[in-house]
């Protein structure tokens, strides 16, 4: 599940690896799935870990913004 913040208006979840080597992996679907869909989200990682913001335009979460996340957690279930 994706939690949503304010100041600034945003998306963000914490994705967990047991290995590092699926994080590399992970980040190589994302940066894809970016440059697909023109969203660039604010990521940051560690030894087990990948976290991601996704700072929306709107007050609320558009749908291209909804299905960007979706797509994300389906890359996550797949490894």
């Amino acid at each position: 599940m994706w939690n949503q913040r304010e100041s600034p208006l945003r998306i963000e979840k914490r994705f967990e690896f047991d290995e590092y080597s699926k994080i590399s992996k992970f980040m190589g679907k994302i940066e894809k799935l970016c440059k697909e869909r023109d969203i660039y989200p604010n990521i940051s990682f560690g030894k087990n870990f990948v976290s991601l913001s996704i700072f929306l335009d709107d007050k609320e979460i558009s749908d291209k913004e909804k299905d960007f996340s979706m797509d994300i957690d389906k890359f996550y279930l797949e490894d």
